[in-house]
């Protein structure tokens, strides 16, 4: 059988695997769909697949993208991931079977406590598992992303925060002009400024 050409230094560099998950109503999904944009903007190929439970109750989200030269599956496979892009700590350690062992995490400090929790039929500290995060993967960058959100007035701008944290934590390769672009294009016009901000407070 034919043999593939071996990718090239520049193929190896702009191929991404990045996994972000979180809850329903985190922003998730346009999250995915803003990267996808931003790399196709580079001329890459851009694949996505979300697998989403009782997201109007606060179920898991979880979405696979892919980006590069050459993407044939949109589904990432155990221990594939270059980057989990946790919205919530707890969705992030449930993915960590998909990061590569020098695969990076980029995690939202805050938790959403499940309802099972809050009704007192489990325990859940947002803080334990980012200790716990910590003490098992080398590269762990935890974002205090509510803060940033309560700055600018809206908790639904932390998708963007989290992906401009994650550009300038350079895990994800793609620039901030990018993903400008993909924001200008994907978002309405009275939705643009505010995501904007949003990106760049995260990044900063």
């Amino acid at each position: 059988s034919a043999r593939r050409t071996p990718l090239s230094q520049w193929e190896v560099l702009t191929m991404n695997n990045i996994l972000i998950c979180g809850v329903g109503g985190q922003g998730i999904v346009l999250a995915s769909k803003l990267i996808s944009l931003a790399a196709m903007d580079r001329g890459l190929m851009a694949r996505t697949a979300e697998t989403i439970g009782m997201s109007q109750r606060g179920g898991s989200v979880v979405s696979h993208v892919r980006i590069g030269d050459e993407i044939y599956s949109p589904m990432i496979a155990r221990g594939q991931a270059d980057l989990i892009l946790g919205f919530e700590p707890g969705e992030a350690q449930r993915c960590l079977p998909y990061l590569k062992e020098n695969g990076s995490v980029v995690v939202c400090e805050q938790a959403v406590v499940p309802v099972t929790a809050s009704l007192g039929f489990g325990h859940y500290k947002g803080a334990n598992t980012i200790a716990y995060l910590r003490q098992t993967r080398n590269d762990v960058i935890v974002v205090d992303a509510a803060s940033i959100c309560a700055e600018i007035g809206t908790p639904k701008v932390l998708n963007t925060v989290m992906l401009g944290a994650a550009v300038k934590s350079g895990k994800l390769e793609l620039s901030m002009g990018e993903l400008e672009r993909a924001i200008q294009t994907r978002l309405p016009e009275k939705f643009q400024e505010m995501n904007l901000r949003a990106l760049r407070m995260g990044a900063e």
